[in-house]
């Protein structure tokens, strides 16, 4: 039998390789970005076309390199980061393993263009699907630029996986916050079909979360300082009242590279605990420097998760030290026995005496003195009082009598005004309407059928005909506003704001009335009808994320989505209770609907039980 083991031609295995490091443009976005980094940068640009699916380009002002250097960085494990095994438990640099650039040029068109500070000409290479087209020297400044085009060019099945240039946009702006996030000493800049998205200086790290996140974040912050022989924190949390629905601004950062941890997130959720209302997630932007050897970070192609030798300490010294700061900066309520300066006595009156109060009463004080006819005259009797005499009480009593007679002839003149009443043998309490429904556990209405028993979820059902109402709406354009006594102020960081300035013609044929929308501040005047308005910022919170996380790949419609996202944020709740008129309303309003039987995200919002069911329950 002939042998059937080969070894893969290197294009093949630099594809492969591709399909783990290269998931999509911001997987590239992040490898040029961290290279860029490891080259000591300290100006770092981002240029992006059509989401990265046409252009990907990085340009930095690093060391660059040789012209051999050059050439090798497209070779598969080819790396100045490691020389031995044992350099994987001391890293310092972003990268290490040299598959980056070798993965990407199997499977995109490359340009790359550097120069060393001490050559006075640089190199520029041109590879296209792993195959080298050019190699010249070039006269380009001093650091390295790489053009990466035509993303998936010869894997059109990878192309086609490819989300909505929004969704793409969305993934590489998320790397482009947790890099620039991560090293608050570089300057960066983004740009993305021509238009400025970032462009951000070196500043301290409380600058660059407000830069990236915008102005209104700065009140937001608490501070969280603490160093211990095993763990160094240092960062930001947010405010609990500025909690977020989202998780969208959590970032951990482990010797300046960004990490996903679920166990250590419990633990920030743990020292909030009481102080976030149900549903919303902590904010924080938390730099953890730690041992290099006490962390393993090659165990996910990412690199966004890390092995710790001992998370159980980690866990407590994070929590106590978030619990300590938000107790600190008066957040959290603290309970200290210790003595406290405020509850000193004041320097004036530390050596006097308290004085006794003291009563003054005036014994002369009688509330008849201005009575016509009183006399001052006072009669002692046997218990030591003493009284008005008689003549006094009795001149009250003087001309009454006149008065009753000359009025005694009106009375058959008076007439009554009082409401009419009808009589009934029964009390009111024993006559009521017919009861057709009733609410279960406050999450369920149950009604009658001819064939049996009808059960409807509430939730899902006030989210079908709200649904359906929005869409209407926005379909026709005819949808009234409700204006706002107030013009209702909100913020948003600049990638939401976009977001909404691209649904902003959708909202307003719902009823949303906008005075100013600017990447700074957003100014509404109206709202939709039924619409509170403590309920606005829930519900474009809401919209983003639905946008950011749940938009389909093609028949996308706008509209659509804000139908959607608008009935999720309103629709009754379960565990709201319901009248009897409530209850009929919902029943009625939802058989009025186009498809009753599903809510908008194809969810049944109904089940029947016939009777035949029922009977067969007893048997």
């Amino acid at each position: 039998m002939s042998d059937i083991i080969q070894l893969l031609p290197d294009h093949v295995a630099n594809q492969i390789a591709a399909g783990e490091v290269v998931q999509r443009p911001a997987s590239v976005v992040k490898e040029l970005l961290e290279n860029a980094i490891d080259a000591n940068a300290t100006e770092i640009k981002l240029i992006i076309k059509d989401a990265g699916k046409t252009l990907v380009q990085v340009i930095d002002n690093g060391k660059g390199m040789s012209v051999t250097d050059a050439r090798l960085s497209f070779e598969r494990h080819a790396t100045s980061k490691i020389k031995a095994a044992e350099d994987l438990f001391q890293l310092n640099t972003k990268g290490f393993r040299g598959e980056a650039l070798a993965s990407i040029a199997a499977i995109a068109h490359v340009e790359l263009k550097t120069k060393q500070d001490d050559d006075d000409l640089g190199t520029a290479i041109v590879i296209e699907g792993s195959e080298v087209k050019s190699q010249d020297v070039f006269v380009t400044p001093t650091g390295t630029s790489v053009a990466v085009k035509h993303l998936f060019f010869n894997i059109p099945a990878r192309r086609n996986f490819l989300k909505s240039d929004t969704v793409e946009l969305r993934h590489i702006t998320d790397e482009f916050h947790r890099v620039s996030l991560a090293h608050p000493n570089i300057a960066f800049a983004f740009y993305h079909n021509g238009s400025d998205l970032f462009n951000v200086p070196q500043e301290n790290y409380r600058q660059r979360v407000v830069h990236i996140f915008g102005t209104k974040t700065n009140e937001k912050l608490v501070p969280v300082e603490e160093e211990t022989e095993v763990l160094k924190i240092s960062g930001f949390v947010g405010k609990p009242n500025f909690s977020k629905k989202t998780k969208s601004e959590q970032f951990f950062f482990v010797n300046q590279r960004f990490i996903k941890s679920p166990y250590l997130n419990h633990a920030i959720k743990s020292a909030f605990e009481g102080l976030l209302k149900d549903g919303y997630h902590p904010s924080y932007f938390l730099n953890l420097t730690v041992d290099p050897k006490s962390i393993d970070i090659n165990i996910h192609p990412t690199k966004t998760e890390i092995k710790f030798d001992d998370e159980h300490t980690l866990y407590a010294i994070l929590r106590s030290a978030v619990k300590h700061s938000l107790g600190q900066f008066n957040i959290a309520p603290v309970l200290d026995f210790e003595h406290q300066s405020s509850l000193n006595t004041p320097y004036n009156y530390k050596d006097k005496s308290a004085a006794a109060p003291a009563i003054e009463v005036d014994r002369n004080f009688n509330p008849f003195s201005n009575e016509p006819g009183h006399s001052r005259q006072k009669v002692s009797n046997n218990s030591g009082f003493t009284s008005a005499p008689k003549s006094s009480w009795e001149s009250l009593y003087v001309g009454l009598e006149s008065k009753s007679n000359t009025s005694q002839s009106d009375f058959s003149e008076v007439t009554f005004e009082s409401d009419s009443k009808n009589t009934s043998i029964f009390s009111d309490s024993t006559i009521e309407t017919k009861k057709t429904t009733f609410q279960l556990q406050q999450k369920f209405i149950v009604s009658t059928l001819k064939s049996g028993m009808l059960v409807i979820d509430q939730n899902r059902a006030h989210q079908r005909i709200l649904y359906e109402n929005f869409l209407r709406h926005i379909t026709i354009k005819e949808a009234t506003s409700q204006q706002l006594l107030f013009p209702l102020q909100l913020h948003f960081t600049p990638n939401e704001t976009k977001i909404i300035e691209e649904l902003k013609a959708d909202l307003e044929h719902t009823g949303f009335v906008f005075s100013e929308l600017t990447a700074k501040e957003i100014r509404i005047t109206g709202v939709p009808v039924g619409v509170p308005e403590s309920e606005v910022s829930i519900i474009l919170e809401q919209l983003i994320s639905d946008v950011e996380n749940d938009v389909p790949d093609t028949n996308f419609s706008a509209a659509d989505l804000l139908a959607k996202s608008m009935a999720k944020s309103l629709a009754i709740k379960n565990g709201q209770s319901l009248n009897s008129t409530e209850q009929e309303h919902m029943v009625n309003s939802l058989f009025a609907c186009k498809e009753p039987n599903v809510s908008p995200t194809n969810r049944p919002t109904f089940i029947t039980m016939a009777v035949d069911d029922i009977e067969k329950k007893f048997m």
